[in-house]
């Protein structure tokens, strides 16, 4: 075998071992292939799946959906917990749903982390490598959490945004609270006007975390009066963003106020160390 050979070799054998199930076939083998260059993917289609795979394999975690037929993912992880062979194996959930039960229960039942789809290969390689590694941001682009009641918005936002940036959207912001102790965004764009709560209401739960203490935060509204201008920045905002959204303007705002962060976060980790 050439050293060549032997190096490519070498690396396929250190790849991390991720199980990855969900009910819906194609996706498993898409993500196979997709991701056969950083993990090597071992796909279930079912709870009864999984574990016949346990037997012979030894991950490194369990990429888990929830809404399964049969077995879901909660009483899936209920089993693994109950099991001395399984119960160290970190578990991820991937769910279509982000409401406040559903990430609430996900942490009660032991999974480290919450994976919200639809999501991208970096989302998805971040969220692992991140728990492996939380001393490091292995994702190079900067995260953006966009908050809106409006899912077309959201839709439009992360279409905009996500060749540059690794968007996570959000339209229930009750659950905002709970998403915020799976990840830490750089920068968050938030709607002003939504049904039960007000935008504003959200800086304090945003802040109340010391690494978002000075994160920025970008308000979307429509109402371009100066009473709701001034609330907005009197509200702890970076800045605002008048609806409809234009998306040079929304490139440019997001970029300056990243670019001040950045400077900032980079003097104080050096004042640190």
């Amino acid at each position: 075998m050439e050293p060549m050979e032997q190096e490519v070799v070498q690396e396929q054998k250190n790849l991390r071992k991720i199980i990855m199930v969900d009910d819906v076939g194609f996706l498993l083998l898409s993500a196979k292939e997709r991701l056969k260059d950083v993990y090597e993917i071992f796909p279930a289609t079912s709870a009864k799946a999984l574990f016949q795979i346990l037997e012979t394999v030894a991950p490194d975690c369990i990429l888990l959906d929830i809404n399964m037929p049969d077995i879901d993912g909660f009483e899936t992880i209920k089993n693994l917990k109950a099991d001395p062979r399984y119960r160290e194996i970190p578990v991820m959930f991937l769910s279509s749903k982000n409401d406040r039960d559903t990430i609430v229960r996900a942490r009660k039942s032991g999974a480290v982390d919450f994976i919200p789809k639809p999501f991208t290969d970096a989302e998805l390689i971040e969220s692992i490598e991140h728990f492996f590694h939380p001393e490091k941001r292995v994702e190079s682009k900067p995260i953006i959490l966009a908050v809106d009641d409006n899912p077309s918005i959201l839709k439009a936002i992360n279409s905009v945004l996500n060749h540059k940036y690794t968007v996570r959207t959000l339209a229930n912001p009750q659950s905002l609270e709970e998403i915020l102790k799976f990840i830490t965004p750089d920068l968050f764009l938030l709607d002003c006007q939504m049904p039960d709560i007000h935008g504003f209401d959200l800086v304090p739960l945003i802040r109340k975390y010391p690494e978002n203490a000075d994160v920025p935060i970008i308000f979307l509204t429509s109402d371009s009066s100066t009473e709701n201008i001034s609330a907005a920045i009197g509200h702890g905002a970076s800045d605002y963003i008048l609806k409809p959204l234009n998306a040079d303007v929304l490139h440019e705002r997001i970029a300056f106020h990243l670019r001040g962060f950045v400077m900032k976060r980079r003097i104080r980790e050096a004042e640190e160390n």
